[in-house]
């Protein structure tokens, strides 16, 4: 896995994160996957294709994802599941819209799906060209994990070489 490519998503992630939730981000673990991602609570997946193609999973533990709704909200709220998967597919839009325009200005082109909610206890599992870096942010709510899988398809348009 290149780090170009997943840079911006982490950068994106510990800005969104830090500003969203009003308090220091810290990476914690950092580990790359090759067997299939188990998630851990909430989740959202969000789905790229184009000159670089892959996926990112945002995951939240559950009580964690429903302390960020709460604090997102400016209120206590009760714990629901639906507004949780909410509140992890906005924090997935906000991440992915920040590193989508990084990537766009280093001349790569690709299509976007909005964030789903991932349900599935396991994910896809890492294929050969394509790992996962699986890491997680230390935040005052708690921890929010962040898969990334991402590899090239062809070429950049900007410099039209092969990569």
């Amino acid at each position: 896995m290149r780090i170009e490519l997943i840079q911006p998503f982490i950068n994106a992630a510990d800005a969104v994160l830090a500003e969203t939730l009003q308090c220091s981000t810290r990476i914690g673990d950092v580990s790359m996957e090759e067997e299939a991602y188990r998630r851990k609570g909430v989740a959202s997946m969000v789905t790229i294709k184009g000159d670089i193609e892959g996926r990112i999973i945002f995951d939240i533990d559950t009580p964690t994802a429903a302390k960020v709704a709460s604090y997102l909200a400016g209120s206590p709220m009760p714990e629901s599941v639906e507004i949780a998967r909410e509140t992890v597919c906005e924090l997935a839009n906000m991440v992915i819209g920040s590193a989508v325009t990084t990537l766009n200005d280093q001349g790569f082109r690709f299509k976007i799906n909005p964030p789903v909610v991932h349900v599935a206890e396991l994910g896809e599992k890492s294929s050969e060209d394509q790992e996962a870096l699986v890491m997680c942010f230390d935040t005052d709510s708690g921890n929010i994990f962040m898969n990334i899988a991402m590899r090239y398809t062809g070429r950049r348009r900007a410099d039209n070489r092969p990569v």
